[in-house]
């Protein structure tokens, strides 16, 4: 463009300016208002949703109800990120993956935790070692309840593993484990005996017991064992009296 020697543009050239203006304005604007959704949800809808994977906990009602508002926005405008996210904050969504497929699909990939146990009290403990929140999540019975200080997951599991196999030898089977902030260890067995190891030597102290503990059960005692208390060098103290099955929590442990 030439200027005139006073540095103005010539009439002309402003009016052809203000065209090309005007005219990549008219094209710009229906694409914008497409991507936002403005115009155009009608005209390319979302209408189906597609969920890949089997789903064994999440709720696949919840699932399309969650999803619904961002497809209202059409195939161009929906909002995958925000979608994904509503999605990842589902019960039992460990991870999640929203796409879109032409002309008119919504896609979504969940994969859920996989429980490996109760953690404390009100939350879950998956098989990789993650803690995930069991609010508003149906906790299946079967779980045994473990418990620890945060960053000590993957010490209680490795723990949990080894006494599942020390007392399976007796017909037993581990339904609580804890750990406390002293580094102190406590279990309770499936015939509701109480189990207190201490924070020496737990593998060692949980072992010598394990072997002993048929000889135990099977003395005439005339009352159910309810209490092993493993904290001493050479042996171990018992507690005689009504057994507490019903009640599967670990016992408290003091000192070590």
């Amino acid at each position: 463009m030439n200027a005139t020697a006073d540095g103005r543009f010539p009439e002309g050239t402003l009016l052809r300016v203000a065209a090309w203006t005007l005219a990549l304005a008219l094209v710009a604007l229906p694409v914008v208002a497409v991507v936002n959704g403005w115009i155009g949800a009608e005209r390319w809808p979302l209408r189906k949703l597609r969920v890949e994977g089997k789903l064994e906990r999440v709720d696949p009602k919840r699932l399309r109800e969650v999803l619904l508002p961002y497809a209202r926005d059409g195939f161009f405008a929906v909002r995958l990120g925000d979608a994904q996210a509503a999605v990842a904050r589902l019960p039992w969504v460990d991870q999640a993956e929203v796409r879109k497929r032409w002309p008119d699909v919504l896609e979504v990939r969940v994969v859920e935790h996989r429980p490996f146990a109760r953690w404390g009290e009100s939350r879950l403990l998956a098989e990789d070692g993650r803690v995930f929140d069991a609010r508003g999540v149906n906790v299946p019975k079967s779980l045994p309840l473990l418990d620890g200080p945060p960053g000590h997951e993957a010490e209680v599991m490795a723990l949990y593993g080894e006494s599942r196999d020390l007392f399976a030898r007796t017909g037993l089977d581990v339904r609580a484990l804890r750990l406390d902030r002293r580094g102190s260890w406590s279990l309770r067995l499936s015939n509701g005996v109480d189990v207190v190891v201490g924070s020496r030597e737990p593998r060692a102290r949980m072992g010598r017991f394990a072997r002993l503990l048929p000889q135990v059960l099977a003395q005439p005692a005339g009352e159910a064992l309810r209490r092993a208390d493993l904290r001493y060098t050479n042996g171990f103290a018992l507690t005689w009296g009504e057994a507490t099955a019903s009640a599967p929590a670990p016992a408290q442990a003091t000192g070590t």
